[in-house]
């Protein structure tokens, strides 16, 4: 088998050095094998195509002109002395089953959300995964790094690294399944650009790239469906966000899917949260938390700690509201993740601004501020801690430092493509022209504020 090892050094060597277009084509590399694997035999052409083949058969076969059955490359392969799995993809199966089982505990590892131990995992097996010339391990290696990346802020890279995972998947030996998931990832990460109108393209695309396909899915047109959700109640388009929650809910039960139907569940309670159905929101909330408690997501559960002292804040219950978003905080900061802890600073803020502690206020939307700079990938939250500054600084009489304050929280909702956002701080730069005697000035951004709501879809 000796020249079966420097077949594949010569062949890693050709995958390092080729180009996209010639990397793609799997019928030239397995005539490129196939050759030398010939040539180190000993053989002709008409030697190794025997009784069975004629010799123009193997020439087209060499030439890349022709893909033979499975059959065919296992006849060959015996003839050969060597691994069929080698011949066909220039791996043998033993070394792809390795490949495949790393990638499947990175992947298992970014959903436990220890992204950053799954970025080493990759890092690992990168260079294995490159050595197979196999564009769907190539694909799921670049799905994977930017599903992690995405998780960690990073995600214009794991945009980049989806873009080259879209355009491999444009070729031959792909299903619409494999397209739909790579449609999906860049759809969740539109989204975090708050790019929503681009997200909603690209996740109505997944899922019918995913419902025409006849193929198994339903996890990944859950999973669509729940992102779609969250689009469109960012746009406040609130029946269609409940429309898709309730149909991925469905798919997520009937797969019997913990982590699916925890996220789900989640979703459904921000949608009747802002519904205005408080109540239900936190029942919702309750079953998603229990549903990541079981699976020890200790990040989903901070998370939903965060969400029900909000909602508990609304139901007019603060002082529980308080226990909530410090157990929230300590949470995240027990999982590393400073975004999650700034979000969770903010509400706090709110929730002390709400009681007329406004100084507490102020103190705990800078130190959010502090921890979300940088995080594009949390505009909703740096804008909330913004508003929430100019309020409280409102509140003391500072006015000119509230007025900065707003004009960044603009900024930031602007960002966000989200009306309701901006209405509510031309609410607040209302009530600073008001405290300034400028009652024309606030009369019209109050107006201004109700006619973009008005607008909104209900």
């Amino acid at each position: 088998m000796k020249y079966e090892i420097h077949l594949r050094r010569q062949m890693s060597r050709v995958h390092r050095t080729s180009t996209p277009r010639a990397a793609a084509s799997a019928g030239v590399r397995l005539g490129e094998r196939l050759r030398q694997l010939r040539v180190a035999a000993g053989l002709t052409q008409s030697e190794l195509a025997g009784a069975r083949f004629s010799k123009e058969y193997v020439s087209q076969i060499e030439r890349g002109k022709t893909r033979p059955a499975r059959e065919t490359i296992e006849w060959l392969a015996e003839r050969l002395g060597v691994d069929a799995d080698f011949l066909a993809n220039g791996v043998t199966a033993d070394q792809r089953g390795r490949v495949e089982t790393a990638l499947a505990r990175a992947n298992a590892l970014t959903e436990a959300n220890r992204e950053t131990e799954a970025m080493a995992e990759l890092d690992d097996v990168r260079t294995a995964v490159l050595a197979t010339g196999l564009p769907e391990l190539e694909v799921r290696l670049l799905s994977g790094e930017a599903l992690a990346r995405a998780r960690l802020g990073e995600v214009r890279r794991a945009i980049e690294l989806l873009n080259r995972a879209r355009a491999l998947t444009q070729g031959p030996g792909f299903s619409d399944v494999e397209r739909a998931d790579v449609l999906f990832r860049l759809g969740v990460c539109r989204f975090k650009l708050q790019s929503i109108q681009t997200a909603i393209g690209l996740l109505s695309e997944a899922l019918t790239l995913a419902e025409r396909s006849g193929m198994p899915c339903d996890k990944l047109r859950a999973g669509i469906l729940d992102w779609r959700s969250r689009c469109y109640r960012r746009q406040r388009d609130f029946e269609a966000a409940r429309e898709d929650v309730e149909r991925a809910l469905e798919l997520a039960q009937g797969l019997g899917d913990a982590r699916a139907t925890a996220d789900i569940y989640f979703q459904a309670s921000l949608v009747a949260e802002r519904e205005g159905h408080w109540v239900l929101a936190r029942t919702y909330a309750e079953r998603a938390k229990s549903y990541y408690e079981e699976l020890a997501d200790r990040t989903n559960v901070g998370r939903l700690l965060n969400n029900l002292g909000g909602l508990n804040f609304l139901l007019g219950k603060a002082d529980e509201a308080v226990v909530f978003l410090k157990d929230a905080f300590r949470a995240a900061l027990d999982v590393g993740n400073e975004g999650d802890a700034g979000r969770v600073v903010s509400s706090l803020a709110h929730v002390h601004l709400g009681r007329g502690e406004v100084e507490l206020a102020e103190e705990q939307a800078r130190q959010a501020l502090r921890l979300l700079d940088g995080r594009v990938d949390f505009l909703d939250a740096i804008g909330s801690a913004q508003l929430i500054l100019g309020r409280a600084l409102v509140e003391q009489g500072r006015l000119d430092e509230a007025e900065a304050s707003l004009a960044e929280a603009t900024d930031s909702f602007g960002q966000l493509e989200s009306i309701s956002h901006r209405a509510s701080v031309w609410v607040a730069q209302g009530d600073l022209a008001a405290r300034r005697g400028e009652d024309r000035q606030a009369a019209l951004l109050y107006r201004k504020a109700a006619e973009a709501l008005q607008d909104v879809r209900f």
